[in-house]
């Protein structure tokens, strides 16, 4: 069996409709503009997506899904109206976070309800300013019920380079 090679435009494509199912109608376009370039596995997959010279995205090999940098979570949080995809933490957590660090249950003071465990997620302070992104490591009714450990395992936030995943 022989497969097509994909153009730029079916990769684009593809990327929103991943984007879209993920994040919600929209996110794609939001999220990839049409100059954007994709870095590919040694398998031809599609690894990261990248626009303007800043990474957006990368999927995960394990599913499939993106993890965000903190340039496609600012596209993100632009797009989505709050509370979506977002986890909002206390101000005396706020700083840490923003650097880097784990966000924990006791932290957190509201989360959007129609999230689930492993997804990836917006962190803002009570404000909605946008602190990081990163992974939500259970589901929001375990997080609001729960005074000990973590929420979310952050990936990268705004006064902190990225761990590139």
């Amino acid at each position: 069996m022989t497969s097509i090679p994909m153009t730029q435009e079916t990769r684009l494509k593809r990327v929103r409709m991943m984007a879209d199912y993920q994040f919600g109608k929209g996110a794609g376009a939001v999220l990839f503009d049409d100059g954007a370039k994709f870095q590919l596995s040694k398998t031809k997959r599609i690894r990261q997506v990248h626009s303007g010279g800043e990474r957006i995205a990368t999927v995960r090999a394990k599913d499939g899904f993106f993890t965000l940098s903190m340039e496609g979570a600012r596209r993100l949080h632009a797009y989505l109206k709050a509370p979506a995809m977002r986890v909002a933490v206390v101000d005396d957590a706020a700083p840490f976070v923003a650097k880097g660090k784990t966000a924990f249950c006791k932290h957190i003071i509201s989360i959007d309800s129609n999230v689930r465990a492993m997804e990836e997620i917006l962190v803002t302070d009570k404000e909605d300013n946008l602190l990081a992104t990163g992974q939500l490591v259970l589901s929001p009714q375990e997080i609001l019920h729960s005074s000990q450990g973590a929420a979310v395992l952050v990936r990268s936030g705004i006064d902190k380079e990225e761990k590139d995943e």
